[in-house]
């Protein structure tokens, strides 16, 4: 599936892991995310063999009309407080679509699926 978008010169078609990448990159950003949670077990753990960066892991995007839908999967750091975190992740989602992409998110759902201890 991709996006597609309309403008006076032409089509423009952007891939759903485009926007999973964008969306990575801005959620592996925020202060108190250690990492993001894989949804994609098989595919995830086949880039970590081949030493590649995935910013599209723990990241789903669902078109809905002409915007779309994105699930963020999500570790926090322990001590850290969870809803601003999730805040800001929301925050920063939107953000970087509308600036980067063009495109407008209906929703963005942050899911917590742990909590790691950082050690100093």
């Amino acid at each position: 599936m991709a996006v597609k978008i309309r403008t006076q010169f032409g089509n423009i078609d952007i891939n759903n892991d485009v926007i999973a990448t964008v969306v990575g990159g801005a959620a592996t950003e925020i202060f108190g995310i250690v990492g993001m949670a894989s949804k994609n077990q098989i595919r995830d753990n086949l880039n970590e063999i081949l030493k590649r960066d995935n910013y599209s892991k723990g990241v789903i995007v669902r078109q809905e009309d002409d915007k779309v839908a994105v699930d963020v999967y999500i570790i926090v750091g322990y001590g850290t407080k969870i809803s601003e975190v999730c805040r800001n992740v929301q925050d920063k989602v939107k953000y970087n679509l509308e600036t980067m992409l063009g495109i407008t998110a209906n929703s963005v759902n942050v899911y917590v699926q742990g909590v790691r201890v950082i050690e100093e």
